[in-house]
């Protein structure tokens, strides 16, 4: 008996081996069975290359014919830069699909389902439906909401500290941590950081090649990703590192003159009525942009106004065993709560060591 979940699994860990890779397009595996025997499988790999079911139906050649393809995410309808993978399917004799999750995406949202049915395909969804969504969480919100999804990244103390009172950081958790930063960096669209953290830490917030352990990883470094520095009163020094870089973005509010020299883009965002840029509204621009996901690395101001806001879709918080002391700086800023019922509720979904140090994951409740 053909056992669907067990297929599907397949084709979901196969998908994750575009996680770094495949952003703007979603992460998408497909598997072809055939009595079954796995007779062809494929993953999306870059944007513009082809998709994980035109690869699975490559290499299973006239095998496909008759046989049940398992896709993470609705085949899509339409041709862009590559062809429908809808009507590749339907052309490849396929009889049966099995898929994860519809396409929230507006131009396919079903149509890639009536493509298949229209042939006479069987059809199955809603598969593994929660594992298929947490594949691509900034396509699913992006194209559900009209944001992107917003991950942010927290490094503290076991005292919940991020720095000493002079400002110094540098560092609070060990290596292995820091490598896994790189994971976080990697399977973002774009990078998200404060004036404040360029002033007191002058960071890249690149991609290293050789510290991820992926099979792609050059592919993955490589794959643009834009930092953008939200620095409302153009404070950030002329020598910054990431305002020397072509490809980065320096975000003010509108109407503020740009008195220094940079080279970089320039962006000017609504002002939120206290003098610093629209989160939301910059927020939605980077949807605009293609962002998918989103990694804020920033300090306690930017990072509270966030989880204030409503805007934090996970917290990723690396705790270090050390006591950094009263006087040292706090996590988050955010402003006084005077009642139980109304402090921010989280629910952790992971927690592990990374080396030495302990990574907690958590969403809103």
């Amino acid at each position: 008996m053909v056992d669907d979940a067990h297929f599907m699994a397949r084709a979901i860990r196969l998908a994750e081996k575009g996680l770094y890779t495949s952003d703007p397009n979603p992460r998408v595996g497909c598997i072809l069975v055939k009595n079954d025997c796995v007779v062809g499988e494929g993953f999306h790999l870059t944007s513009g290359e082809s998709h994980a079911e035109a690869n699975a139906i490559a290499e299973a050649g006239d095998a496909a014919r008759g046989a049940t393809a398992y896709v993470t995410l609705e085949p899509c309808s339409f041709q862009g830069r590559t062809p429908s993978c809808a009507t590749a399917l339907v052309a490849a004799g396929v009889k049966r699909v099995v898929a994860a999750m519809a396409d929230p995406h507006e131009r396919n949202a079903g149509a890639g389902y009536r493509i298949l049915q229209d042939a006479g395909i069987e059809l199955t969804t809603t598969l593994l439906e929660s594992a298929a969504r947490k594949l691509n969480p900034g396509h699913v919100k992006r194209y559900e909401t009209g944001l992107p999804y917003v991950r942010l990244k927290l490094a503290m103390s076991l005292d919940g500290k991020t720095a000493l009172a002079n400002g110094d950081s540098q560092w609070i958790t060990g290596e292995e941590a820091r490598r896994d930063v790189q994971k976080l960096r990697a399977r973002s669209s774009a990078i998200v950081t404060g004036v404040q953290t360029i002033i007191d830490d002058d960071p890249r917030l690149t991609v290293r090649a050789q510290e991820l352990d992926a099979e792609h990883s050059e592919l993955a470094a490589a794959r643009k990703r834009p930092v953008y520095v939200l620095d409302s009163k153009l404070r950030v020094p002329a020598h910054a590192k990431i305002v020397n870089s072509p490809e980065n973005v320096l975000v003010s509010v509108a109407g503020t003159a740009a008195g220094n020299s940079f080279n970089c883009r320039l962006l000017a965002v609504d002002g939120d009525g206290t003098g610093c840029v629209h989160l939301s509204r910059f927020l939605q621009h980077l949807a605009l942009e293609d962002c998918n996901e989103v990694l804020f690395e920033c300090g306690p101001t930017l990072g509270g106004s966030l989880v204030e806001q409503g805007l934090c879709d996970e917290i990723v918080i690396y705790m270090a065993p050390k006591i950094m002391g009263s006087g040292a700086r706090s996590l988050l800023k955010v402003s006084e709560i005077d009642t139980m019922g109304d402090l921010f509720n989280m629910n952790i979904t992971d927690f592990r060591f990374i080396g030495d140090d302990i990574r907690i994951t958590a969403v809103p409740n």
